[in-house]
């Protein structure tokens, strides 16, 4: 394989990459803590849209809880946006054996 035929791979490569990137940031992800009761939707680039409490959350009491159970929901909905960017990226670039050092994504 010449240096041309390297470029050019990068070229598209670098190009699917960016799609993903922008297929995952419109995505949404939810994710869940305290059984359900705190639900936090999130966009794929890591911005919170939403967050929804239990009305039986509401308690001044349990302010503490509410707040680690709110950090928790981001946090699970975060992983699953982060697990789905890596599949994508595994099932794009599968086998990157081909492409000599220094030159992976």
């Amino acid at each position: 394989m010449n240096i041309n035929q390297l470029m050019k791979q990068a070229q598209v490569m670098q190009k699917k990459m960016k799609e993903m990137q922008e297929e995952i940031a419109s995505k949404q992800y939810i994710g869940k803590s305290g059984g359900g009761l705190v639900t936090v939707s999130m966009s794929g680039s890591g911005e919170m849209l939403k967050a929804s409490l239990d009305p039986s959350l509401l308690k001044a009491d349990e302010k503490e809880m509410l707040e680690d159970l709110i950090v928790a929901a981001h946090n699970d909905a975060k992983a699953k946006a982060d697990e789905d960017s890596k599949s994508n990226m595994s099932n794009a670039f599968g086998d990157l054996g081909k492409l000599p050092p220094g030159f992976g994504f």
